[in-house]
């Protein structure tokens, strides 16, 4: 397929983009930028041509002659989506809908969209939620997400086919590195304080991903049957990788056999475990090959061969509430997120 990918220059853009392209995947790349200073290591590897571009400000020429979109791109995770709230939905809910419409008009049969696992909020972890749960978002980013959900299914007819993917949180390695999600964070503070001094009694479930499963999502959804995927909300990842951070916390400690753990009294009210029957049904061939022990280890080893040092861990490209307000605040983007121009 010729499959546009927003965000390629991101966390996950940067794992999936040279995996479509050795899949035979013709890629254009959408990436307006604002992490781009960030490399935490060199990927080998052919990568996209790439549009720099705002998604709001893309065009029905952008989207000519491509079979899918997968739309990765927008103001990620839940501190950063609060920086900025009506940013948060003008790019997120607003810009998200007008690319598919834009999608859908230049004949684009397949519209990818990365949800996210949050949208649950507050479930308890008791029992694993499904796709047909009821949602509890607690932030500007997951009010977004359910949104553009409802949004995009309203597009949806023979010939346009919009598919969710509400992914776990993700983890593992990436040139884009990210250290504000819960894995890498871990990791990163073993390796470079050699302590995870947690506030919380680490009580809180979370599901997780590896970056590269959700990749591997991603391909298998490219390549499905249309009647298998058409309107499909899945989970991505699977039972076996809810974990209560405690348990993340000792495997990352098992690993970096030099850290101290230590675990305070409060705790998070955003607790969930997810079920991924669904996935597995609709997409029968598609396994998950990473889990976090698998993870953590990845990561282990990428630290010890680049030598990371906690300037690296604590750079601002690879978190992305400091990166945004870095360029808010030396006046690189506007009000409205937009670059200025000098």
């Amino acid at each position: 397929m010729k499959v546009l990918v927003t965000g390629t220059d991101g966390y996950l853009g940067a794992l999936l983009a040279p995996l479509l392209m050795k899949q035979g995947h013709d890629v254009t790349g959408v990436d307006v930028g604002f992490y781009k200073s960030g490399y935490l290591y060199n990927l080998p590897g052919d990568q996209p041509k790439t549009i720099v571009k705002d998604i709001r400000l893309l065009n029905a020429e952008d989207l000519k002659d491509h079979d899918a979109v997968i739309h990765m791109a927008e103001l990620s995770n839940d501190p950063a989506g609060e920086l900025a709230p009506h940013i948060t939905y003008e790019i997120n809910h607003k810009g998200t809908i007008r690319l598919a419409m834009l999608a859908k008009e230049a004949g684009v049969s397949r519209f990818i969209y990365m949800s996210s696992c949050s949208v649950y909020g507050v479930a308890g972890g008791d029992v694993p939620v499904t796709e047909e749960s009821p949602v509890n978002p607690q932030t500007a980013y997951a009010e977004c997400k359910i949104y553009c959900e409802r949004d995009l299914k309203l597009l949806a007819d023979e010939n346009f086919s919009p598919i969710f993917f509400r992914n776990a949180t993700a983890f593992g390695a990436s040139p884009r590195q990210r250290f504000d999600v819960v894995v890498n964070n871990l990791c990163g503070l073993a390796w470079t304080i050699k302590q995870i001094k947690m506030t919380s009694d680490g009580s809180p479930w979370r599901p997780l991903v590896h970056g590269l499963d959700i990749a591997k999502a991603l391909i298998a959804v490219l390549d499905a049957p249309v009647e298998a995927i058409h309107g499909e909300i899945f989970n991505i990842g699977s039972n076996e990788q809810n974990y209560r951070i405690r348990e993340v916390a000792e495997i990352v400690g098992k690993t970096f056999t030099e850290c101290e753990l230590s675990f305070g009294e409060g705790t998070d009210n955003r607790s969930y475990r997810v079920c991924f029957d669904k996935l597995h049904k609709h997409l029968p061939g598609f396994k998950c090959d990473w889990d976090v022990p698998k993870g953590v280890q990845q990561l282990f080893e990428l630290f010890k061969r680049i030598d990371m040092t906690p300037a690296q861990f604590n750079d601002r490209a690879f978190t992305r509430l400091k990166q945004l307000e870095y360029l808010i605040r030396t006046q690189q983007i506007d009000d409205n997120f937009f670059w200025k121009t000098y």
